[in-house]
């Protein structure tokens, strides 16, 4: 049983939501940033980035506790107001490229997350899990939302086309041209509703923000051993979520690029990997792998396909069957010497939006070697690896929707 609770959202006024909506920060390169931060005086960036201000980089407890005065101004000028009501939120996204995402927006359980009725697929950094908890418990807001995803329901699905007759309380187009309209929903009928329909799904499964909800439990976690008087109902029980059907998740590949053959010739390189997959030069064909357990190589100006050889690899479980998994035990691990591919810095990834032709020309350029392009994980592979409380190794998903800090804003 999911737990579900509309909340008072802070947000921002009509006229100024499109000025003050900002991807995540990491997103953004340097010249970006600069550029709105100089330009744009309502960007949330000057709330995530308070040493602007003064011309400094500012880092540590030093930042956070600027963060929270920054947010305070925006709310002291209001250019962000809180709601009176306690609502869900109906949050419509139309991508450029035609994607709709139509979600709602609410308050999840840390309670649901201890009990893995929110499943996770990913694994969590304690470091940084301790560095987000320290800025949650100094800024005392979450801006954007974890993302979270449900089976298709009819009953939500007919709530939200009906409250989208009506019109948005925000319409905005960024400069991505992706569209986005938002619905506050705080009729007591339709919130029970809501809360009822997930209250029958046995589970809710994180797309994206593993981090963020681990952090958030951790918070709540420390708060309530702090509270003699904690009853479960406070705020901090709770974090910002977006919910969105499996149906419209978007789920795109990362593909993968290496900086040398550690240390092994063309040619020893692929006779290693004539060991555990049937290999096809393609020539200067794009290939793209058609399949499951298929990845695409380009080395030294040709493109390879690589067929699992499946006598030499064993599949016990559903992390054994990923492909992401596969090209590590097979390829990354035993033959080019990675064993942290979240920190070796010979390896890079690149998502799969960003298409072969990145993979290539990062080859060409001889800033890597050697490149494998791989198939996107679908919901199901993502849902069987969190039901069996596996972890997917890192990149593995790269998810749309992309969320926007700063449009609703969840203070505890």
């Amino acid at each position: 049983m999911a737990h579900i609770l509309p909340f008072k959202a802070v947000r921002p006024t009509r006229d100024k939501v499109s000025l003050i909506a900002a991807r995540s920060y990491d997103s953004y390169s340097i010249e970006q940033r600069e550029s709105r931060l100089r330009d744009n005086p309502f960007s949330f960036l000057h709330i995530v980035n308070p040493g602007y201000k003064y011309d400094k980089v500012i880092s540590g407890t030093e930042r956070y506790s600027l963060v929270r005065n920054r947010y305070q101004e925006f709310k002291e000028d209001e250019f962000f107001v809180k709601d009176k009501e306690a609502s869900f939120y109906i949050y419509r996204i139309v991508n450029r490229d035609g994607s709709v995402f139509n979600g709602i927006v609410a308050a999840a359980s840390t309670q649901d997350y201890e009990d893995n009725v929110i499943k996770k697929h990913e694994d969590t950094l304690e470091y940084k899990e301790d560095i987000f908890v320290e800025y949650l418990q100094t800024v005392g807001f979450n801006a954007e939302p974890v993302l979270l995803t449900y089976p298709d329901n009819a009953a939500l699905a007919s709530i939200i086309k009906e409250v989208m007759k009506d019109r948005p309380d925000y319409e905005f187009t960024t400069t991505y041209r992706d569209t986005h309209y938002l619905w506050p929903v705080a009729d007591t009928a339709i919130l029970n509703q809501i809360e009822s329909a997930f209250k029958e799904m046995d589970s809710l499964y994180i797309a994206d923000g593993h981090h963020r909800c681990s952090s958030s439990y951790l918070l709540a976690k420390k708060s309530k051993e702090n509270n003699k008087a904690h009853t479960g109902k406070e705020s901090y029980n709770y974090f910002m979520s977006l919910l969105i059907p499996e149906s419209e998740l978007k789920i795109f590949e990362f593909n993968r690029l290496v900086k040398d053959l550690n240390g092994l010739s063309k040619e020893e390189f692929l006779i290693q990997l004539d060991a555990v997959f049937r290999i096809e030069k393609r020539g200067f064909e794009y290939y793209k792998p058609s399949k499951k357990q298929h990845f695409s190589m380009y080395l030294d100006g040709s493109f390879y396909s690589l067929y699992l050889r499946k006598d030499n690899y064993k599949i016990t479980n559903a992390l054994d069957s990923l492909d992401t998994h596969i090209l590590f035990k097979t390829v990354l691990e035993p033959i080019l010497g990675i064993t942290d591919v979240r920190n070796d810095k010979r390896i890079a990834y690149s998502h799969g939006k960003n298409d072969l032709a990145f993979v290539k020309t990062a080859v060409d350029t001889g800033e890597y070697t050697v490149g494998f392009g791989l198939l996107p994980v679908n919901i199901k592979e993502m849902k069987q690896i969190a039901d069996e409380n596996l972890k997917m190794p890192p990149k593995s998903t790269y998810i749309e929707p992309k969320l926007r800090s700063g449009v609703t804003i969840y203070e505890f």
